[in-house]
């Protein structure tokens, strides 16, 4: 439930758009953070589920986390997310990205059915914010265009926001542009 204020400051400060995934827990936690976010046009908010979990209508597990364990609990943990993300920005989220970034196929449909696309990502740029400033900073370099690179501002004090600072104003002078998802993918129908 932390919040990463210097990684949110990073971004704005190069003017680096980006899609912010939320959890309801989160949100809960940080309910002045989640309107600021909402109300700032650089960022898209979307949606994290309820609880954080892998997305699965066997209760698959992923880096030890159990996952939904039936269509009834996929909706749940989609919906859950939705409703408030819905009642934050006055419109409902576009994209979803579940918990440990793990998603069935069946879950994949659900997800679809509900009037969302699921969304994962090819450059782990902070490996759930464990990696190092330098870390950070070396896997961002993978980023190539039509990447989408996964970063968290969840825990700060990670080196998340210091290798994002090391990182893209390069990937900035060597002519990589960043946006939100909305301004790139097809939204779902």
């Amino acid at each position: 439930s932390g919040y990463d204020e210097a990684l949110i400051r990073v971004l704005r400060r190069l003017e680096v758009p980006a899609t912010l995934f939320l959890n309801l827990r989160w949100i809960d936690a940080n309910p002045g953070i989640a309107r600021e976010l909402a109300d700032d046009p650089l960022f898209e908010l979307a949606n994290h589920g309820a609880a954080h979990k892998p997305l699965s209508v066997r209760g698959e597990e992923a880096y030890g986390i159990p996952g939904t364990a039936s269509a009834a609990e996929v909706f749940d943990e989609v919906m859950g997310g939705h409703a408030r993300l819905a009642q934050l920005t006055g419109e409902p989220p576009l994209w979803f990205r579940s918990g440990t970034a793990h998603v069935d196929d069946v879950a994949v449909e659900i997800v679809g059915e509900l009037g969302q696309r699921v969304v994962n990502f090819d450059v782990n740029a902070d490996a759930g914010a464990t990696f190092s400033a330098a870390q950070v900073g070396r896997a961002m370099r993978g980023a190539t265009a039509g990447s989408i690179c996964i970063g968290h501002f969840n825990r700060p004090g990670s080196g998340t926001a210091d290798g994002m600072a090391e990182a893209l104003p390069r990937l900035l002078d060597e002519g990589l542009r960043f946006a939100r998802l909305r301004d790139v993918l097809v939204a779902p129908v």
